[in-house]
């Protein structure tokens, strides 16, 4: 069936729907000032709202929860902050903010008001798994709850994850997320500063480097754990969208080359996300070895 039929019978989007009952309980104005995206993260939705919908955010909350069946609400009240990445958020519906997440075989633990957990890094995530050669060593630098560990350890079956993360929550859900992933034999949570704990010289095959705005400053940390024969790092950063990822690629090579770094065949860029307006969040693959001495 096709036509006005058929779009009769197609169900209206949750944003329509809470925007009806908005304008039955509140009125048009109300309604009309209702964004239209949001971000389910298991049994916990995170919406954007203006401050002018502040006398209506229970009602908004409410209208969600009974829409899309969600126990918790959560608004964002400001940016990701901090060296931590921690997310600002309040809670409008519901009351437990823990819930778990599953992408393509791995699960996610978490307390979605204390812990950041971006949907725009979904591919990101997966591509990880993607990347790992079963049997590697695997080094994740800024694990937070396993972003990078767990797909490296459950899709690329790394033979090690050494997974670091200053955060004590962080590690906790890591724990507990390995766990989960019935991994935890193979991945081994560290907490602590990354520039200071102690890691295995010389040991490993692969970095992850997941920080932003910019983890180009871990480079040569990284440098100092890879095999003597060299290995892959991942290193994020954010971009200008006209010619900045070719800029962030050479600084890349230069900081490594600047560490000691001796890279192998050449490196390679993506986009994971757009990062605000004119800008983005990539990364840069390169394949190097840390065989000179540093200048």
């Amino acid at each position: 069936m096709t036509g006005p039929a058929a779009e009769s019978h197609r169900p209206r989007p949750p944003a329509e729907r809470v925007r009806d009952r908005i304008r039955r309980a509140a009125g048009e104005a109300v309604a009309a000032a209702l964004p239209g995206g949001y971000q389910r993260l298991g049994r916990v939705l995170v919406l954007r709202l203006p401050q002018s919908l502040r006398p209506y955010y229970a009602q908004v909350g409410a209208a969600w929860q009974e829409e899309l069946g969600v126990a918790t609400v959560l608004v964002r009240t400001g940016p990701i902050s901090g060296e931590l990445r921690s997310p600002r958020v309040e809670r409008i519906a519901g009351e437990a903010t823990e819930t778990e997440v599953l992408e393509h075989g791995v699960r996610w633990r978490f307390d979605a008001a204390r812990i950041m957990f971006a949907q725009g890094n979904r591919v990101e995530r997966v591509r990880a798994g993607t990347l790992v050669r079963p049997g590697e060593t695997v080094a994740d630098l800024f694990a937070g709850i396993g972003y990078f560990a767990l797909p490296a350890a459950v899709r690329g079956r790394a033979r090690e994850v050494i997974a670091v993360d200053r955060n004590p929550l962080a590690i906790r859900y890591l724990r507990e997320n390995a766990v989960l992933n019935g991994v935890a034999d193979r991945v081994a949570p560290v907490l602590g500063d990354n520039r200071t704990v102690s890691l295995p010289a010389g040991e490993v095959d692969r970095v992850f480097l997941g920080y932003l705005p910019s983890a180009i400053p871990w480079i040569p940390r990284a440098l100092e754990i890879l095999r003597p024969a060299g290995g892959w790092i991942h290193v994020h950063a954010i971009a200008d969208v006209h010619g900045g990822r070719a800029r962030i690629t050479e600084e890349v090579l230069d900081r490594a080359k600047d560490a000691g770094g001796e890279p192998l065949g050449g490196s390679r860029s993506r986009v994971v996300k757009p990062y605000g307006p004119g800008r983005d969040h990539v990364v840069v693959d390169l394949e190097v070895r840390p065989s000179r001495s540093g200048a």
